[in-house]
């Protein structure tokens, strides 16, 4: 179905052409181009962070990152029941397990919920920031410390959140906040990690490229074409967190009062703009109908195939995945847009209300007492 008011759209109106075209030009479009190196300095130093190390995909980043903080066989990582589920695979591509801990109301991990499933075996905490939601991160770093472990950031999804774990990592898929197309990159404070990283996302090569490769590595790497285009997002990175900030207060303002409709707590950054929304399927077809695109919340990771365990439907990420949505959220929507699609999603609740009050069959305990109201004031 081909939708007026897509879920994303990136905004490439910044210097993505000029910056491709050079690299094109100059022939340098292997992961060899200078642009890498400028992206990693540019958005590192964006987040106030010593090393940036760019790659393919924000789950070649979480895998990286796991790889180089010695997470293998035998280890756990605490992972969201709430998250995509690239979270869990990057624990189970090192070989290590995830344990999954269930959402709070904001939809991020509910670190009261953390210690209780640490064991000898935890090397890692990941928390994600859901949506744009800055997790708790100072309830995590004192359980790291408490509990010596190390700390991964999925900041897939909030790029404008700063890093204070060990690696943050994040996605520059197309929907994203900034975007190369498909990439992602982490982000330390630590140059030996920073190294490591470096190290495994190009195949692990000796400093004499003789192809004696001493450990399994990836080819994660990202090419000077995709890296122009962050480059250039990078650039005005301030300027999209801004218009999206915009773009949040306008759906609140519109949606706040619109019965059915539940909002969810504020962003810190925003990704997708986030609701639950009573008959959430008939609000999705209502509104595809009208040329707008929704996209369903995630589901539990205990709900996954490849994790299942059936304790999920007792889950708060199993609540929050059966009512959830979220609506066309990019730098691209005009007020004019967004008055469009919270229009819809009112004619929609208004319409359910006009429908149903009709065919609802008076209670008899209430009519009872009206007619005997009515003939009490007759005799008097």
């Amino acid at each position: 179905m081909s939708f007026t008011h897509p879920v994303s759209r990136p905004a490439l109106d910044g210097r993505e052409l000029e910056y491709v075209t050079d690299a094109v030009s100059d022939g340098w479009i292997s992961s060899q181009g200078p642009y890498v190196g400028r992206f990693e300095e540019a958005f590192a130093e964006w987040n106030g962070v010593a090393h940036g190390v760019a790659c393919s995909s924000g789950t070649a980043a979480l895998t990286l990152a796991l790889r180089a903080l010695g997470v293998g066989p035998g280890d756990e990582v605490i992972v969201p029941e709430f998250t995509m589920v690239a979270s869990a695979w990057a624990v189970t591509y090192t070989g290590a397990t995830p344990v999954f801990v269930d959402c709070g109301d904001d939809l991020n991990i509910d670190v009261s919920l953390i210690e209780e499933r640490i064991t000898p075996r935890t090397k890692a905490l990941m928390p994600v920031h859901v949506y744009g939601r800055r997790c708790d991160m100072d309830a995590v770093m004192d359980l790291a410390h408490q509990y010596n472990l190390r700390v991964v950031e999925d900041s897939a999804e909030a790029h404008g959140v700063r890093p204070v774990g060990d690696i943050a990592c994040f996605s520059l898929f197309a929907n994203k906040i900034i975007t190369s197309g498909e990439g992602g990159i982490c982000l330390t404070d630590d140059p030996r990690l920073a190294g490591q990283l470096a190290h495994l996302r190009a195949m692990a090569f000796t400093r004499d490229h003789s192809f004696l490769h001493k450990k399994l590595a990836y080819n994660f790497r990202m090419t000077a074409m995709q890296a122009a285009v962050a480059l250039a997002q990078v650039e005005r990175l301030d300027e999209i967190l801004a218009a999206r900030r915009e773009i949040e207060a306008r759906y609140d303002a519109g949606l706040e009062d619109v019965p059915g409709i539940t909002l969810m707590p504020p962003r810190d950054v925003l990704w997708m703009y986030d609701l639950r929304a009573e008959r959430r399927d008939e609000l999705r077809a209502h509104l595809a109908d009208r040329g707008i695109e929704t996209r369903l919340f995630f589901k539990p990771m205990s709900r996954q195939p490849g994790y299942l365990d059936p304790v999920w439907p007792s889950l708060n990420a199993h609540r929050f995945s059966e009512d959830g949505l979220y609506l066309p959220t990019h730098t691209g929507l005009t007020a004019a847009d967004q008055e469009y699609v919270t229009a819809a999603v009112r004619e929609f609740y208004a319409a359910g209300r006009a429908e149903t009050s009709p065919l609802r069959k008076p209670d008899p305990r209430e009519v009872e007492p009206q007619n005997l109201r009515k003939r009490k004031k007759e005799r008097t």
